[in-house]
């Protein structure tokens, strides 16, 4: 007896759900697919929600809820077609093209999406991995949520708080956690650098400052964290060693991929990121594209892309286009990549702005940057919910005083 064999349906496997992968798959799911057959797309998340990490700090000072910046999944893909999967990837094998994922299931695919994202390092110093708080997730969120509730119960007459890394997020959460705590807190900004917020725009550099110094943050430059103990912080200046009394310490300093991506037999730079084309694909295996955090990309032009929310964003669109036409044997686009600008909040209703030849700062700042991060909700459904949310909840503040 003969066997037939049927052409099976394509597969896209897409690791990873944050800026890259599920927009991504969001695309994918709304592009023609007249004369192919519509692809099986599967998105694979550790989590079973997304998480729109711009807008992460806004849950500590309570201004947002979990549900507007953390939708679940299986709500966002409703209707999309797109297959979610809560689950862990263990290994990728490139060759058999198959991805194993912890819970025993395999998954084979006929295009791999790399967009796992990165990890914050906590073994840079001793004492960081069991005394620090990392800032990502929305369990990073909750963690630290938790200990600050500990410490406010407890009632004592300064909450001390050290935030290392004097980048975006350091700076954010600063002020953030600044307005919380108001004059119970006493804030340290701890960065190695002789400036923070080194690759910002001046305007907005500048509008920190002010907002940290409005805050009472003090600022420690060109100073090294030598060791974290329980309580205590041990920091290097101009080489001095200062032991210095700590009730919270939070590691905003680097990014790294997941052990996984590292092992991956694909050609990486010094960090460990893939290095891709400019079409997003990764060398010898146009089959397999990568962006966000794991990717060394460079655009049309050339230039080196950061690793931003922003960037991640963009590449969806492109890697959903370019699985799309190389599947519909159509010609796939170089990425190019467009500077929108750079948005800071800088604690309660206050914010800076620059880009598109616009630069604000203050409540107008604020106003703009929840507006443009509202457009970049996932879906409409949720743009909808939540702009009504924004909307309604002043007004309900306002009747119930």
């Amino acid at each position: 007896m003969t066997q037939t064999t049927t052409k099976t349906t394509t597969k896209i496997c897409i690791l990873g759900g944050g800026f890259g992968g599920l927009y991504t798959a969001l695309r994918l799911s709304q592009l023609p697919w007249e004369n192919t057959p519509k692809p099986e797309i599967i998105l694979v998340d550790q989590s079973d929600r997304f998480l729109f990490s711009p807008l992460l700090y806004e849950l500590l000072t309570g201004e947002l809820q979990t549900w507007e910046i953390a939708p679940p999944y299986q709500e966002l893909l409703q209707g999309t077609g797109v297959r979610f999967h809560q689950a862990t990837v263990s290994e990728i094998d490139t060759d058999k093209q198959q991805v194993q994922l912890q819970d025993g299931q395999k998954i084979d695919y006929d295009r791999l999406v790399l967009a796992l994202g990165g990890e914050t390092p906590l073994d840079l110093v001793p004492g960081a991995v069991n005394h620090a708080y990392p800032f990502r997730t929305i369990t990073d969120a909750y963690h630290l949520e938790e200990r600050l509730r500990i410490l406010e119960a407890s009632n004592p007459e300064k909450i001390r708080v050290a935030i290392v890394g004097g980048g975006y997020s350091g700076v954010e959460l600063a002020c953030k956690l600044a307005d919380r705590l108001g004059e119970k807190g006493r804030f340290r900004l701890i960065e190695i650098g002789d400036q923070i917020l080194r690759n910002s725009p001046e305007f907005n550099r500048e509008a920190a400052k002010k907002a940290l110094d409005a805050r009472g943050v003090f600022i420690d430059l060109e100073t090294k964290v030598l060791s974290i103990g329980e309580n205590t912080i041990s920091l290097e200046y101009k080489n001095q060693v200062d032991e210095i009394p700590v009730d919270l310490v939070i590691w905003t300093i680097g990014t790294r991929v997941s052990p996984v991506v590292k092992n991956l037999p694909l050609k990486q730079n010094q960090r460990g990121q893939i290095t891709t084309t400019t079409t997003l694909q990764v060398l010898e295996h146009p089959e397999i594209f990568a962006l966000g955090d794991l990717a060394d990309c460079k655009d049309a032009e050339e230039k080196q892309v950061p690793a931003t929310a922003q960037v991640a964003f963009q590449q969806a669109d492109y890697t959903a286009w370019n699985i799309w036409a190389s599947l519909t044997n159509r010609p796939l686009l170089p990425f190019r990549y467009q500077q929108l600008g750079e948005m800071m909040s800088l604690g309660v209703d206050n914010a800076t702005l620059t880009g598109l030849g616009v630069k604000l700062d203050g409540s107008l700042a604020y106003i703009a940057r929840r507006l443009a991060y509202l457009y970049r909700l996932p879906t409409l459904e949720h743009q909808l919910k939540v702009g009504f949310n924004w909307l309604v909840s002043p007004i309900i503040k306002t009747l119930s005083q």
